[in-house]
């Protein structure tokens, strides 16, 4: 039991800091970076919060995943007997893998922009005339991501409490007695 308490801490705390670190970056830290007072301190500015960020979420991720494969190990008899579980881990690991695919492209979006340590920017997301070429693309780019990213950990918290609420008692017993007439 205190590694299923463990597991589900691990994962539940990397998911909320993935969650809530990439959306307050893409809320505050991307705008208010216009207020460096030049475009260039724009871009330094943006630069430096996020590559601030980087090894944190980083940490979140690798978290949520250890704790998600400890879940899954520990619940894994639930995923047979009890109707439902299998389709919720199965959406739960697509939603993931699309969260992680997303985080990932989003990086290597961010390295092109942090190439340029002082890129000229309007915001963390928005190039001036003079921003780069490829970090403009990028810009733009990464625009879109900073919203796909927490739109997709945001499904992953709503899984993860429908995942918690099939653990219930009532809801494990009439799980598996709804799989046994199905079966039966």
């Amino acid at each position: 039991m205190q590694k299923n308490a463990i597991s589900r801490s691990l994962h539940d705390v990397g998911l909320s800091a993935w969650f809530g670190g990439t959306l307050a970056n893409a809320v505050a830290l991307n705008r208010a970076a216009s207020a460096a007072g030049s475009d260039r301190d724009t871009g330094k500015v943006t630069n430096a919060g996020w590559n601030a960020w980087t090894p944190v979420n980083a940490a979140a991720i690798g978290a949520h995943l250890v704790g998600s494969v400890g879940q899954l190990l520990g619940n894994r008899g639930r995923l047979t007997t009890q109707q439902g579980v299998g389709t919720m881990s199965i959406i739960k690991t697509a939603v993931t893998a699309a969260a992680l695919g997303v985080t990932a492209y989003s990086r290597v979006a961010g390295k092109k922009v942090a190439e340029y340590d002082d890129v000229p920017a309007a915001s963390g997301t928005e190039p001036t005339a003079v921003t780069p070429p490829d970090a403009a693309k990028a810009q733009k780019q990464l625009k879109a991501l900073q919203w796909a990213i927490p739109a997709l950990t945001g499904v992953l918290v709503v899984v993860s409490a429908y995942a918690g609420e099939q653990q219930r008692p009532q809801s494990v017993l009439s799980g598996v007695t709804d799989r046994l007439k199905i079966g039966g």
